[in-house]
This record gives C-alpha cells, structure tokens and sequence, in this order.
C-alpha cells in the first residue's frame, strides 16, 4: 500500500516554511489538517471554585499559547489587574513572544527555555527560587509536564483556565485516509468518538509523544511511527525518516 494522503489532526500552519509541505512535495503526498480537539474557555464562575488567587502569585508557567488567552481573558473577566513585576516563564520563545499581544515585552520579566522543553524551562525557573509560580493547565493535563516540575521541587501551584475537547467531524467531512498523526491522547479519545467502528487496517498511525503512544496501545490499535526519536527530535523530521523507509520497502 502506498501512502498518498496524511491526516495531521493539528491546525494547519500559518507560515508556508513549514516542513510538512517540503515533506508534501517530497513524496507527493496530500496532507490535510484537520484538528481532532479545540480548546473551550473557563469562566469566572467555575474558575472560582478552584480557590486559586492569581495575584498570590509572582510567577506565570505558559506551556501554550492557549494557556496565554485564557489567562488574559479571565483576568479581565475577573476583573483582575496584572503588576508590572509579574514574571512569565514560557516553554519556548514561540510562546514567549506571542506574549506580546497582552503585555509590553521585555527580557527582564519573560523567561524561557532553548530548546522549547519544559526540562530547560525548569532549569531557569530553579534559579528564581523566591517566586510563587501559578501553573496555566487545560483539564487534560500534560503527565509529563507534571512529573518534569515535581522532580525539580519547584514549588507552584497550577489551575485549569481552558478545557480541551474533542472536534466532532461533520457527516458530510472526508475520512479516508492512508496515515492519521496524532498528538495528544484526547485525540486518540476523539477519534474513537468520532468514529466507534473505526478499523484500522493498512492505516498507519504517528504519534508524537510517550502518553499519546501508550493512548494508541490502550485503545488496541497499531502504533506504526512514534516521535521523537533518536535523531529525529521533531514529528516532521520523524515522518520525513518514516516516509523515506517506506517508499524503500515499497520499491523492493
């Protein structure tokens, strides 16, 4: 079996120096974009059972640009003003600078990591010992994000602002595909929603990260590329690898 069409269950990216589009025209192969969650907001009145005080706080952890919009818009829903000396800890500089739409940038308040994991991040954050961190979460939360700040014994507390659910496909939308690349393991949960008589056959699944891995395995179904790996950090650069063994095999 060929692989002409790829399903990438993210949104599509605004910047056409994407490598999946290099990958697309490498191999001609279609890939469509298509997310398989979207993000819903938390209001005030839920928010507040969390008994979470913002400004007890000296320190903000983004690890998306979600996390960045909803902290914003619930600040301003609750009517809470933001000091010019809190600091924002994000966990690449993508994230960092997407701050700018909320605040006036500047170095000495935004911190982050090199490489855009959370275990660079941590170790800037230990070298600000004396602030209170509050910790922006989705209610789907990220265990190893978790388990990278507890084993660094930062001290923070962390409150949900954002809930992230599946994206039901439409009767009408296109479900056929040769790859489906996934996440997180919501979209693994989204695609049984979707589609409960879902067979997986000859389709292969990628998915980036350990937890969206073990998601596939639990659900029974054939984990076929799995990112990062050695070599290929990136779900682009393992697809790429994944992509080029193939086509080998399928010359043989």
């Amino acid at each position: 079996m060929k692989i002409k069409k790829i399903l990438v269950s993210q949104p599509q990216p605004t910047t056409e120096k994407s490598p999946y589009f290099d990958i697309s025209e490498k191999y001609s192969i279609k890939i469509d974009f298509r997310p398989f969650i979207k993000v819903e907001p938390i209001y005030a009145k839920e928010f507040r059972t969390q008994r979470i005080s913002i400004l007890d706080h000296t320190a903000i952890i983004f690890n998306a640009r979600h996390g960045i919009d909803h902290f914003f818009r619930l600040c301003e829903e609750l009517r809470v003003t933001i000091p010019e000396t809190m600091k924002y800890f994000c966990v690449s500089e993508s994230v960092a600078l997407y701050l700018q739409r909320y605040i006036h940038y500047r170095k000495r308040k935004v911190f982050y990591g090199a490489s855009g994991k959370l275990a660079d991040l941590v170790i800037i954050m230990n070298k600000h010992t004396d602030e209170k961190y509050l910790l922006i979460t989705s209610d789907v939360q990220n265990e190893d994000t978790m388990a990278t700040i507890e084993k660094a014994k930062i001290t923070y507390n962390k409150t949900t602002m954002y809930k992230t659910v599946s994206n039901d496909f439409g009767p009408d939308e296109e479900f056929n595909y040769d790859m489906l690349m996934f996440f997180s393991p919501i979209g693994i949960a989204s695609l049984l929603k979707n589609f409960p008589d879902f067979v997986q056959g000859d389709t292969q699944i990628a998915v980036f990260g350990a937890t969206t891995a073990q998601a596939v395995r639990d659900a029974g179904l054939r984990l076929d590329l799995e990112a990062p790996q050695p070599g290929f950090p990136s779900m682009t650069a393992a697809l790429d690898n994944f992509l080029k063994e193939y086509t080998k095999k399928q010359k043989k």
